[in-house]
Order: structure tokens, then C-alpha cells, then sequence
């Protein structure tokens, strides 16, 4: 029997303007002696979540569902049943120590206040729990009569857990225990929690921005937005292959969970939990018509996993099934690309490393469909890839790794730039117009008629790569096959472009297969890594498990040759 069930609540804050749907048909359940994860941006339901568990919401907000703990209905409660179990069975943690904590009270009394309010605990016996509870959150006695502002944040975050487990109950609630605390502090409240809960068994409910925290501490995550869960399952699985768009972003925006991917957020903003279709549809990289008008039902998956989207999660944009190019020399057959299965997904960074010589760049221009392959099925959206499909609008675009012979030097910049529109015949003169400034100032180069007249010849090496950038965006693309693209650059030229390029895929949306045999830009942005050898992809996996968990040896010899340096 679960610990915790919790069915189809709705809360819902009545202010002066409108009403705000601040939870919408949130289910699920907890085990005794487990734990849950709660994700999601700031207002996205979460502390009301926990509140509404607790029965702590104020009288101007609505609620309905079920609350179910230990088979006791706990909403169909009045307030003096709840008592009952607040605290004793139930208790919580805040956020915002500093202004959950009397500032008026000293250590002593705060911590003693629950234990003579619920257990009627009297002097010595009251003194004696109070030392107990300190020792056990790892608080010296010493600073039972300081105050909260004397406090360091990690040593109130302790008073606090000493408060919740005053009353030794059977769940808790823990609300950001992390925020605002050093590293020091911060590892030292993780370590706590996951003593104290495996030392007296307590179910928990853990919310936190702290990602690299939910996925040491939790079995089980929800993800929510706008009041909704619009993801749930198994906390190492969802977090190494989210189906969501939105808890992909939450996982690229998350600076603890993998410390050397570059930081990017979600376009846009939260819309405030009152959208007539999918709240995250306006942010989202492949929404559709249908997303804005309908509110996704949460469905249930194979392995238990649950994923709220009108196209079942993120859908796979371009497929490789068994592509084979063998080339034939001097009477010799030359296997570049053996047997190779893949998936893009949209707007996702997939990147293929691999020494020089392993079929990355063959394997980009058959993609391309610049080359044919020998043997396999390519499907983009669905549709067998074709020249027309390459070619059009939200279609696949290349950007090789030469700049100085992938662009002609017969040509004027704007003559490089009007080229695929024309062929493609796309819009009016003055919508390709429009598009040409548009692509320059994506990548932050002139587009005053002095520079479009210069001829390409003229541009430095770096200003050559954001032309072919520019020229691939012209059209653009679901998908940039970006081959190499800083090989041949110097180091800051390097950086600046591929700053460049990820910031412009994030704010656009497009999927990019991302091919280096640089493992340092690789783990910079790329969402998911495939590593090939010999024409043969031996192993693929979320950038942060290949990097910190690899299983192939030779993807073991290339992590340790490319990162020698940071272990000397």
C-alpha cells in the first residue's frame, strides 16, 4: 500500500485580476521508505505541490482532488484531523531558511517548539531531545542559543531538519534543501538527507532545482510546467534520455548535473499556467497547430514512464537504418561507413566523434546526399530522404569543414547568400532580401552593401565559416549537418564561432549533428555523443554518461588521451 497517493489535484489562487491554475491534475504515489523527485522552473507548482500536501495553502486558493495518506483521506479533513498528522506523520523542510526560521527565537526554541506543541514534552526530558535532535543533523550544541541571523545557511538548514524530524515522521517534504549553500554546505545537507532517511526510513518528497541532488538522492521524478506533470519515471532514466522537450531543456540548463557542458536556457518564458493547449507549446522546437489549442493527457509508456505530448515526446527527425558506402581502390573495396543505425532527434545536439579516417565526413555528406550510400534506409521527418527534401525549406543543410573551398570564390557575399533561395525558389525578392540580412545578423557579420559586394576570397577564415553558416540558416533548416566546422580555425576563432553556432540552434530550435574529433567541444554542446571507429559506431549514450561513464575501451583510450592534461 502506498505511503502517499495523491489524485487528480487541482489547486487554484483567486487573486484581484483572474484566477491562476497553479496545479492542474497532478497523480501519483510514493512507497514507505522512498523517494521522489519533484523538477521544473521557478513557478511551476512545485512548493504548492508540497504545500498542498501539508494543508498549508491559504484560504483564497481552491482545491480538489485526493490527498490519500495511510488510506486517510486528508483534503475531506478539518483542520483539527490535519493536525494530526502535520508534523507527527508528516512534516517539512522550507526553502528560505532565513525567513521560515522566528528571528526572534534562539536554536533552542526553535527546535523545541514542535517537540512541546505535538509530544507535550516537558524540561529535562525537552532539553535532552533537543541535544539529540542537534547530533543527529550534525549541529554542535554550542549554538542552541544563537539566533537565525548568527546562523550560516547550511548550519539554519540543519535547525530546520532538526525541526521537521522532531516528531520522527514517516514522510517528509523537503523544499530546495540546497539553495544558497556553498559547495561545502551543500554536500554536507545531501549526505545528511540520505543518512538520515536510509538510518530511520522515512518516505521523502525532495523539490529542487539541484539536478546533480535529485539524481543522487530520488528513484522516481516528476517533472513539472505551468502545474502540470508533463514527465514522470525512473530518476537515472529520465535524466539520461529525457522524452520531454522541456526536461531536455531543464537538463541543459542545469549548471551541476554535468560541470562542463556550456549553459543554455529555455527560450522564452513560463506563460503564468493558463494556456488554452500545451503551456510549453510557444517555447517548444517542434510544436504544431494541434499544440496550442489541445492540453496533452499524460500517457502511460513501455517501462513505466509517462511523457505529456501531443507526439508522444521528442520525435526522432532523421533515421539510419544499416547505411553502408564502400568505396572501391585500386581493386581493393574500401569500407568507409559500415552498417550504420542512428536517430536525430528535434532540436537536439547529437556528436559524433572519432578519429581522423573513421567515416564521420562520409557519413555527413551522405546525409547530405552528396554522396549515395551503398546499402540502408535514411527517413527525415518520416519521408525517405531525397535531394528535394535536403534541399527546401526545414530541410537538412551541410556546413563542411573547409571554409576556403566549400564556398566559391567567384562569388560576390550576397551572390553566396541569394544562390539557394533562388534554386529553391523560395519567397519574393524582397522576403529573400529580408532573409539575407536576417542570416548576417545571426551571425554577426555586416550586411551593409559594401560587404555583400566583396568577394568571398576577400573574408578571413572565420568570417568564411559564418558565411557558410549563414548560408546554410538562409534556408532554414531542421536539421545543420556541421562537419568539422572549427577545424581549421584558430583557437579563438574556434570559440567564437561555436559559441555562435550552439546559441543560434538553441534560439532557433533546429537538431544538429555535431561531427569533431575534438572530445572538449564535443562535451561543450552536444545533448547525446556517438563515437565511431573503422566506419562502426561502438558506442552512443548522454554526453554526461559517455564522458563520466563510458563503456567502450576505445572510447576509454580517447577520453583518456584527450583529457590527459587534467589529470597531471
Amino acid at each position: 500500500m502506498p505511503a502517499l497517493e495523491v489524485d487528480s489535484l487541482h489547486v487554484k489562487y483567486h487573486s484581484a485580476s483572474q484566477p491562476v491554475q497553479a496545479l492542474a491534475d497532478i497523480s501519483f504515489s510514493l512507497a514507505p521508505g522512498e523517494t521522489l523527485g519533484i523538477i521544473g522552473e521557478s513557478g511551476s507548482g512545485k512548493t504548492t505541490l508540497a504545500l498542498g500536501l501539508m494543508g498549508l495553502l491559504d484560504n483564497k486558493t481552491s482545491v480538489a482532488g485526493k490527498v490519500i495518506y495511510d488510506g486517510s483521506e486528508l483534503l475531506s479533513l478539518d483542520e483539527t484531523k490535519r493536525k494530526a498528522y502535520r508534523w507527527k506523520r508528516i512534516a517539512m523542510v522550507f526553502q528560505n531558511s532565513l525567513e521560515i526560521l522566528n528571528p526572534v527565537l534562539n536554536v533552542q526554541e526553535q527546535v523545541g517548539e514542535p517537540l512541546v506543541k505535538h509530544l507535550g514534552l516537558k524540561k529535562l526530558e525537552l532539553e535532552n531531545k533537543i541535544n539529540e535532535l542537534l547530533d543527529l543533523v550534525g549541529l554542535e550544541r554550542d549554538w542552541k542559543t544563537a539566533f537565525p541571523h548568527q546562523l550560516s545557511g547550511g548550519m539554519r538548514q540543519r535547525v530546520l531538519l532538526a525541526m521537521a524530524l522532531a516528531c520522527r515522521p514517516e514522510l517528509l517534504l523537503v523544499d530546495e534543501p540546497t539553495t544558497s549553500l556553498d559547495p561545502i554546505a551543500r554536500r554536507e545537507i545531501i549526505e545528511l538527507l540520505e543518512r538520515l532517511q536510509k538510518e530511520y526510513g522515512f518516505a521523502m518528497v525532495l523539490i529542487s532545482h539541484d539536478l546533480a541532488c535529485v539524481a543522487r538522492l530520488t528513484r522516481h521524478l516528476l517533472v513539472l510546467y505551468g502545474g502540470r506533470i508533463v514527465e514522470a519515471g525512473k530518476t537515472e532514466i529520465l535524466l539520461e534520455d529525457p522524452l520531454h522537450p522541456y526536461t531536455r531543456g531543464l537538463i541543459n540548463a542545469s549548471p551541476n548535473f554535468f560541470a562542463f557542458r556550456d549553459l543554455w536556457g529555455i527560450p522564452g518564458e513560463p506563460d503564468g499556467g493558463n494556456a488554452a493547449g500545451c503551456a510549453f507549446a510557444p517555447r517548444c522546437v517542434q510544436s504544431l497547430e494541434q499544440c496550442r489549442s489541445e492540453i496533452p493527457v499524460l500517457q502511460l509508456l513501455s517501462g513505466g514512464r509517462k511523457v505529456a505530448c501531443s507526439q508522444g515526446g521528442i520525435m526522432t527527425l532523421l533515421e539510419v537504418k544499416g547505411v553502408s558506402k564502400a568505396y572501391r581502390l585500386h581493386n581493393k573495396t574500401i569500407q568507409a561507413v559500415n552498417s550504420i543505425d542512428l536517430e536525430i532527434r528535434h532540436g537536439e545536439v547529437l556528436g559524433l566523434l572519432g578519429e581522423t579516417g573513421s567515416g564521420k565526413s562520409t557519413l555527413a555528406q551522405i546525409l547530405g546526399r552528396i554522396i549515395k550510400p551503398s546499402a540502408g534506409q535514411i527517413t527525415f521527418q518520416g519521408k525517405p530522404l531525397n535531394g528535394e527534401l535536403t534541399r527546401r525549406e526545414k530541410g537538412v543543410q551541410l556546413v563542411m569543414q573547409d571554409p576556403f573551398s566549400s564556398i566559391s570564390h567567384r562569388f560576390k557575399v550576397g551572390q553566396t547568400l541569394r544562390e539557394p533561395l533562388e534554386i529553391n525558389k523560395v519567397g519574393s525578392e524582397q522576403e529573400r532580401e529580408r532573409r539575407i540580412i536576417e542570416a548576417l545578423t545571426r551571425v554577426q557579420l555586416p550586411f551593409d552593401e559594401l560587404f555583400l559586394n566583396r568577394y568571398c576570397y576577400e573574408l578571413s577564415g572565420g568570417q568564411r565559416q559564418r558565411l557558410a553558416i549563414a548560408r546554410a540558416l538562409v534556408m532554414k533548416p531542421a536539421l545543420l549537418l556541421a562537419d568539422e566546422i572549427t577545424s581549421m580555425l584558430d583557437p579563438s576563432s574556434q570559440a567564437n564561432i561555436l559559441r555562435l553556432l550552439k546559441g543560434l540552434q538553441n534560439l532557433e530550435g533546429f537538431a544538429m549533428l555535431f561531427i569533431t574529433h575534438s572530445l572538449d567541444l564535443a562535451r561543450k554542446v552536444a545533448d547525446r555523443i556517438m563515437v565511431m571507429r573503422h566506419g562502426s559506431i561502438l558506442e552512443q549514450g548522454s554526453t554526461q554518461r559517455i564522458f563520466t561513464r563510458p563503456c567502450c575501451c576505445y572510447t576509454k583510450d580517447l577520453l583518456a588521451a584527450a583529457f590527459e592534461h587534467e589529470h597531471n
